[in-house]
């Protein structure tokens, strides 16, 4: 595959779960790729053999690293995977610490990086994907403010859209809700928990769940987008069968 050769793509949150496989992905379509994420160590054999894969070690939320790493990359494609894990219990058992943490992280790396990204800007014809949640349109009774902060995320997603199209910049805004997933390790605890909350074995919680969301899934879908013209862009459930239009 060579739809990204010669495109520079920047992951943040690039080292596990669904942002792994969107880095797989993007290297695997040619382009150079600069990871950004707090732990490089799983990233450390790939990059080994992998001269397009550049590890940058940071905090996506912080402001003054999401600026100065889009100054100097000038990303053709920014793809925003990074977020906290919830504390999984029921509201009852949440302190507002808790319940608040994916606003002031979630929310705040995607306020950051796609306001950096429009202030900058980015080149006409760049791309910015951020990842929201399928739990912004069912709900999260065990995640505190999850599904809030990530319907936040959607919405500040269309929002960001709306402002690089009245400003003619020619950047393309999307955003990703994902399902549910046990193939990644945030979500296999909550796979995990929301089983013995309905008193079910995993397996059958699963197995209602429908096909399985891999990373390699999630690669393969931020691949799309990142190679989509505007007419896609927008907001899209990502499943385990592949990207579906919201809008």
């Amino acid at each position: 595959m060579d739809q990204l050769t010669g495109s520079r793509a920047l992951v943040v949150g690039a080292s596990r779960g669904l942002g792994r496989g969107v880095t797989e992905a993007f290297l695997a379509a040619g382009a150079e790729v600069v990871a950004l994420s707090r732990d490089v160590g799983p990233l450390g054999e790939l990059a080994s053999v992998q001269p397009r894969l550049r590890l940058e070690r940071g905090d996506a939320a912080d402001p003054v690293l999401a600026g100065s790493l889009l100054d100097r990359y000038r990303p053709d494609v920014l793809a925003i995977l990074a977020g906290a894990s919830p504390l999984l219990r029921p509201i009852t058992r949440q302190t507002w610490e808790t319940f608040s943490t994916s606003w002031d992280v979630d929310v705040r790396i995607a306020f950051t990086w796609v306001r950096e990204s429009l202030l900058l800007p980015l080149e006409p014809g760049s791309r910015v994907i951020v990842t929201s949640s399928g739990a912004a349109l069912r709900g999260s009774p065990l995640s505190g403010g999850y599904a809030g902060a990530k319907s936040a995320v959607r919405f500040l997603a269309e929002y960001a859209a709306q402002e690089a199209d009245r400003d003619g910049l020619g950047i393309t805004v999307s955003s990703v809700l994902p399902q549910l997933t046990p193939a990644t390790g945030l979500g296999r605890a909550a796979v995990d928990a929301y089983a013995r909350r309905a008193g079910v074995s995993v397996e059958e919680f699963v197995d209602g769940m429908g096909p399985t969301l891999t990373p390699e899934a999630a690669g393969a879908a931020f691949l799309s987008l990142a190679v989509a013209g505007p007419e896609q862009a927008g907001a899209h459930l990502l499943t385990g069968a592949g990207l579906r239009p919201l809008d």
